[in-house]
């Protein structure tokens, strides 16, 4: 059963929707429309194609919602499917390099109506955005030259604050191997953004963001 406050709004939402309750689905995609696409960037780094797998998800969602059960948790449920489809695109993409990402929503299905938005920040002066914008770029390509196992129970923790129990449902692991994934990806992140920090840039964004 759920285990928590969000676990059993999340379920009473999909009974709700297994009872062709629309009202109750959009609920769920405006909760966590934001985080399923940032999740998929993770996978595929475009914005505009995380959000066609992030609405590619939903349909999906919506499509297998008789086949929750109650005893599951939405989120890790939701976050399994995603993956699924991101890793089943990069495949697809290996094979047919050409083909577009359109195939993967159906307008007819509704899928058009779910807008996945990436939140605009605020722009700070150029000389910050500048090493702001290279300290992401960092990170981005060290989280995406982990292992797909550890980037995948990586974003879950930090990015999603799916706990260890939800991530090693939704990878299909114990709690254990879970832990290690995780470990294993943040020594692994350190040492790849440890020379950067280490070059003194940090330094003049951390004096930057604070002028």
């Amino acid at each position: 059963m759920a285990h928590n406050a969000e676990d059993r709004e999340d379920t009473d939402l999909m009974i709700r929707v297994q009872g062709g309750d629309a009202l109750a689905f959009e609920r769920l995609v405006e909760k966590y429309k934001v985080a399923l696409a940032g999740f998929c960037y993770r996978f595929v780094p475009d914005r505009g194609e995380a959000e066609d797998l992030a609405q590619a998800t939903f349909v999906q969602v919506f499509r297998a919602a008789e086949r929750f059960r109650i005893e599951n948790r939405f989120r890790s449920w939701m976050f399994t499917i995603a993956r699924n489809l991101c890793l089943n695109e990069i495949r697809r993409r290996r094979s047919r390099p050409s083909d577009s990402l359109d195939r993967l929503t159906d307008p007819a299905e509704g899928a058009s109506g779910v807008v996945v938005p990436f939140d605009d920040a605020s722009t700070p002066a150029p000389e910050t955005l500048a090493l702001r914008n290279e300290l992401v770029s960092v990170v981005s390509e060290a989280l995406q030259a982990l292992p797909e196992g550890q980037r995948t129970a990586l974003s879950l923790f930090q990015e999603q604050g799916l706990r260890y129990d939800e991530i090693a449902e939704s990878m299909g692991l114990s709690v254990g191997a879970t832990k290690s994934l995780i470990f294993r990806a943040r020594e692994t992140m350190r040492q790849r953004v440890k020379p950067y920090l280490e070059s003194g840039k940090w330094d003049r964004l951390v004096e930057g963001g604070n002028r």
